[in-house]
């Protein structure tokens, strides 16, 4: 049995932290082509979303989808976002959340863990240490005319 990922829950729980504090939780997305937001509020291929209760509607967070219906520029639109789109869940008046930065693609996985195999470990020596420039301090010679 593969294990799941711990990303929808949370981002739940975010969201839910946010209503219980008063807070407005928005969700950073990297757009996809699987992900349904506004292209014109897309912008460096991310887009960030207000999932508030007063901002959308019908809003549901399962472990493979995050779906609502909200209001862009007075048009209602629907939004389907992949949970492997989301980078990450904030407060917006706390900046307190969470940033996802492991890619869900296996593939991409992979590959990033094949590249951090490369680093040395913790505590270890680093290869070809330069030491520092030491300051340098003002010569005692003057120049005599």
């Amino acid at each position: 049995m593969s294990e799941q990922s711990a990303k929808p829950y949370l981002v739940r729980a975010i969201c839910e932290w946010c209503a219980d504090n008063g807070l407005t939780p928005y969700l950073a997305v990297r757009v996809n082509p699987q992900t349904r937001v506004p292209a014109a509020f897309v912008k460096n291929g991310e887009i960030v979303l207000n999932v508030s209760a007063t901002a959308t509607r019908k809003l549901t967070i399962d472990n493979q989808w995050i779906q609502f219906t909200a209001r862009f520029n007075g048009s209602s639109q629907e939004v389907a976002v992949p949970i492997g789109a989301v980078i990450g869940i904030f407060a917006k008046e706390t900046g307190y959340g969470f940033s996802f930065t492991a890619p869900d693609d296996p593939v991409a996985a992979l590959a990033s863990a094949a590249a951090g195999r490369d680093r040395p470990e913790v505590g270890a020596p680093k290869p070809d240490a330069v030491e520092p420039a030491r300051p340098k301090r003002p010569t005692h010679l003057q120049v005599v005319k």
